[in-house]
C-alpha cells in the first residue's frame, strides 16, 4: 500500500507541467526540467501515495496566466502547487529570500486545508532547501536536498571574473545563500548528488561537508520522449499528430538557415548562459573550413523573441553569437533558431541530428552532470564533451563519444571531424549511448533508488521518535489541536513566590493535552522565560510568545518561528530609532540583556508624562519612523515594531495554524495583555488585575475570575469548558 506523501520545493523559475518553457531565462533551465521529471517519476512509484511540487505563484502580464493557477494536476498522484509570496511579479531567485517565510506560512495553511501532512520534503537549490528545512522542522518529515548549483562555486567564478565580494553579495544574496547551503549539509537526512564530481568539486568549499550524508542518484531521461532516431522507420512505431507537427516545425526552423541541410548536423542546446560556452563551439566550426565542408552547425541557445527585451547578460551572449556567425561568414552553414518546445521539439532536434549522422557538443567545462548528454545518447546521437565533471563520468560509463578540452576550438573541431568521418565509430557511439540511457540513466531507476533510501530514513526517524530521541514534530500537534490556550506569565500564572493554584492548573493542562495547545505570552526574553520554566515548574509549553510579542518560539527548546520575525520586520528601523531617542533626556537605555533585535527598551524618569510620550510620537512621525510604544508602570518604555504585540502574535498563530480566533483562550492581568484579551478570542482576567483592564468588563467574550493567579485562570478555563466541551 502506498504510504508516502512527498513534497518537492522549487520556488523560483516559471514551472508548469503542460508546455514548460525550459530555457526561457536563467532561472528556467535544467533544474526546472529535473524537478518536473522527478515529480512524474515519483508519482509512478508504488510506495508513493501523493507527490506535490511547490513553487511560486506568479500573476504578471509578462508571463502566461497559467503560472497564476494555484494547482495544476499532473496525474492522479502528482500536482504542482503554487504559493503566493512577495507579490505577483515574476522575480529572479536572488530576490526571493526575504519572502520565503511567507511561502512557508502559506504552505502550512494549505496543508491545514488539505488535512494532510508530508512524510518526506525535498528542497531544490538553496531557496527550496530552506523551505524544505522549515517544513521538516515543523512536521518531522524526512529532509532531502539537491543543490543543483552551489553558491561557493558561483562566487569563485565571479571573483575570478573580477567582481568584488560586496557586489556579488549585493546582486546574488550570496552570504545568505551559502549560509543556507551550509545549514542543509548539517541538517538534511540526505544530500542527493548526480555525480561524484559534484560532491568532490562543488561541495569542497563547505565547512559542513563532512557532516553530510551524500548519495549519488543520477537523473534520467523520459524514454517516452527521448527514444532512438531509427524508431521512426519501424513499422510498429506511431507518431502522434503533435509529434508530427513538432518534427515538421523544427525541420523547417533549422533548414531555413542552411544551404545544404542534408549534411551532418553538429548540435548544441542550452540556455543563454556564459557557462554553456557556445562561443568556443562557433570558433571551432568557424576556423575549420574542412569541418564546414563536412557538416552544418545548429545552436539552440534558449528561447527568445526580441533580444533587445531580454536581460542584459542574455542580450550580451546572444549578440555575441550572432556577431561570431557574422565574423566567420557562417550564413547558410549555421542555424541559430529562436525557440524550442522542450517536451515535443527538443527530442526531435536530437533525432534530426542523429538521422543526419551528426554529433552533439556539450562545451560546458566542469559541469555537475550534463543532462543534455543523456538526452542525446537516448536518441542515438554521439557526443563530444569535457574531460572533467559529470560529462567525464557519463562518457566513461556509456562510451558514447569523445572527451576533449572544450576550451580549445581545435580540439573540438578535430573530435567532431573524427566522429563524423568514421561511420563505424559513429555507429558504435550511437548504439552505446542508446543502451546506457536505457539501463543506467532512466527515471524509473532513479525513483527506485530514491524510494529505497526514503524507506530506510523514514524507519530510522520513526524508531528514534519512538525511543524518545530527537525533536518532536510539534507542527503535527499544532495542526490537530482543537483549542490554543495562551496565558500571560508574571502576575497571571505566578507573582514572585506566589504560585497559588499552579499545581491544579498543570493537572488541567495535562488532562487536556490531546486537544489543547498550551502557550505562554510574556514580556520576558527567551533566557528569562527559560529560567521561569525551571523556577516555577510550569506546564510544558507548546508555544512561547516572548519579549512583549516580538518573538514566537515552539516547545521548551525555543524553536524560533522565522515567519513571525520576517512579518514584524516590516518598517522596523531599530538603529535609526535608537539614534532619535537620544534627543529625549528623560529616557535612559536599559541594560544589554533587556534589548532584543525587535525590542528597544528604556527607563523613564519619575516626571515622565503624557506630553513627553506625545513628543516622542511626533518626533517619530516627523522622521517617518514607525513603532509601537509601550509604557509600563510609568517606569519602562519599550519600542516595538508596529506589527509586534502579544495580540498580533496570537492573530499570527491563528493565521498560520488555521485556528479560528474563537478557538483561542487567552489569560492576563495587565494593560500589556489588552490586545491579547479583547477581540474574538475568549479572554480570562484574573482577580488581581490592574485598573486599566476594568473597561473590558463591557466585553462579552471576557471572563472576570473571582480568584487570583493560576486559580483564576483555571476558574475561567472550567467556565469555558462548560460552554464548549473540550
Amino acid at each position: 500500500m502506498a504510504k508516502y506523501y512527498i513534497q518537492l520545493f522549487s520556488p523560483h523559475g516559471l514551472i508548469r507541467y503542460h508546455n514548460p518553457e525550459i530555457g526561457r531565462d536563467k532561472d528556467t533551465g535544467g533544474q526546472v526540467k529535473y524537478v518536473l521529471e522527478l515529480l512524474e517519476a515519483l508519482s509512478a512509484h508504488p510506495d508513493v501515495r501523493k507527490v506535490d511540487l511547490f513553487t511560486r505563484r506568479v500573476a504578471d502580464k509578462r508571463v502566461s496566466s497559467s503560472y497564476n493557477e494555484e494547482i495544476e494536476i499532473v496525474n492522479d498522484k502528482a500536482r504542482i502547487v503554487r504559493m503566493i509570496c512577495g507579490g505577483g511579479s515574476y522575480r529572479a531567485k536572488e530576490q526571493l529570500w526575504e519572502y520565503l517565510d511567507e511561502f512557508v506560512d502559506k504552505t502550512i495553511r494549505f496543508l491545514e486545508m488539505e488535512d494532510d501532512l508530508p512524510d518526506v520534503v525535498h528542497g531544490h537549490y538553496a531557496d527550496g532547501g530552506y523551505l524544505a528545512k522549515e517544513m521538516s522542522r515543523f512536521f518531522g518529515a524526512v529532509l532531502l536536498s539537491t543543490g543543483h548549483s552551489l553558491g561557493h562555486n558561483k562566487q569563485h567564478i565571479l571573483l575570478e571574473q573580477g567582481m568584488s565580494a560586496e557586489k556579488i553579495n549585493e546582486k546574488f544574496s550570496m552570504v545568505r545563500r551559502i549560509a543556507e547551503e551550509e545549514s542543509m549539509l548539517e541538517t538534511a537526512d540526505l544530500i542527493i548528488a548526480s555525480t561524484q564530481h559534484e560532491i568532490n568539486a562543488q561541495y569542497k568549499w563547505y565547512n559542513n561537508r563532512f557532516k553530510a550524508r551524500f548519495e549519488i542518484i543520477p537523473p534520467g531521461v523520459n524514454d517516452a520522449l527521448f527514444y532512438p532516431f531509427y524508431r521512426l522507420d519501424m513499422p510498429s512505431h506511431k507518431m502522434t499528430m503533435e509529434q508530427e507537427q513538432a518534427l515538421y516545425r523544427i525541420n523547417a526552423e533549422i533548414e531555413r538557415f542552411l544551404f545544404n541541410p542534408e549534411k551532418p548536423l553538429i548540435l548544441s542546446i542550452g540556455r543563454a548562459d556564459k557557462r554553456k560556452n557556445f562561443e568556443t563551439i562557433i570558433d571551432a566550426f568557424g576556423t575549420d573550413k574542412e569541418l564546414q565542408s563536412m557538416a552544418n552547425l545548429a545552436i539552440f541557445a534558449g528561447v527568445r523573441k526580441d533580444i533587445t527585451l531580454m536581460p542584459p547578460d542574455e542580450q550580451e551572449i546572444l549578440t555575441g553569437l550572432l556577431l561570431l556567425m557574422d565574423k566567420y561568414d557562417l550564413y547558410g552553414k549555421m542555424a541559430l533558431p529562436k525557440k524550442n518546445d522542450p517536451t515535443l521539439e527538443v527530442p526531435e532536434i536530437y533525432r534530426i541530428a542523429a538521422r543526419r549522422k551528426g554529433v552533439f557538443v556539450n562545451a560546458t567545462p566542469g559541469e555537475n552532470f550534463g543532462l543534455t548528454i543523456i538526452e542525446s545518447a537516448a536518441c542515438g546521437l554521439p557526443v563530444v564533451a569535457s574531460p572533467t565533471g559529470g560529462p567525464k563520468e557519463i562518457l566513461e560509463q556509456a562510451d558514447n563519444g569523445l572527451l576533449v578540452d572544450v576550451e580549445d576550438p581545435k580540439a573540438i573541431a578535430d573530435a567532431l571531424k573524427k566522429t563524423i568521418a568514421n561511420q563505424d565509430l559513429w555507429e558504435k557511439y550511437s548504439g552505446n549511448g542508446i543502451l546506457a540511457a536505457n539501463k543506467k540513466y532512466s527515471w524509473t531507476a532513479h525513483a527506485d533508488k530514491y524510494m529505497d533510501l526514503v524507506n530506510g530514513l523514514h524507519e530510522t526517524k520513526h524508531k528514534l521518535e519512538k525511543d524518545g530521541f530527537g525533536e518532536k514534530a510539534f507542527g503535527r500537534r499544532l495542526s490537530k489541536a482543537e483549542v490554543f490556550f495562551i496565558s500571560d506569565l508574571d502576575g497571571t500564572l505566578v507573582d514572585g513566590e506566589d504560585v497559588t493554584g499552579l499545581t491544579d492548573l498543570k493537572q488541567w493542562v495535562d488532562k487536556h493535552n490531546r486537544q489543547v495547545v498550551f502557550g505562554i505570552a510574556t514580556g520576558r526574553n527567551r533566557h528569562l522565560a527559560a529560567a521561569a520554566l525551571e523556577q516555577y515548574d510550569l506546564p510544558t509549553p507548546d508555544i512561547l510568545i516572548c519579549s512583549a510579542g516580538t518573538e514566537i518560539f515552539y516547545t521548551r527548546n525555543f524553536v524560533a518561528d522565522s515567519g513571525w520575525q520576517s512579518h514584524i520586520d516590516y518598517q522596523w528601523k531599530r538603529s535609526i530609532l535608537e539614534k532619535l531617542m537620544k534627543k529625549f533626556g528623560k529616557l535612559s537605555l536599559q541594560e544589554a540583556n533587556a534589548q532584543w533585535p525587535h525590542k528597544l527598551s528604556y527607563y523613564v524618569t519619575k516626571d515622565f508624562n503624557e506630553d513627553d510620550l506625545a513628543n516622542i510620537y511626533k518626533a517619530m512621525d516627523d522622521a517617518r519612523l514607525k513603532a509601537t510604544l509601550l509604557l509600563t508602570e510609568n517606569r519602562y518604555l519599550d519600542l516595538l515594531p508596529i506589527r509586534a504585540s502579544k495580540g498580533n502574535a496570537v492573530k499570527y498563530l491563528s493565521y498560520k495554524w488555521k485556528m479560528p480566533m474563537d478557538g483561542f483562550i487567552t489569560a492576563g492581568n495587565s494593560g500589556n495583555d489588552i490586545d491579547m484579551l479583547k477581540g474574538k478570542a475568549r479572554g480570562i482576567i484574573v482577580s488581581n488585575y490592574s485598573a486599566e483592564l476594568e473597561p473590558l468588563r463591557k466585553s462579552k467574550g471576557i471572563y472576570f475570575a473571582k480568584q487570583p493567579l493560576s486559580k483564576g485562570v483555571l476558574e475561567g478555563l472550567v467556565a469555558y469548558e462548560k460552554q464548549r466541551k473540550m
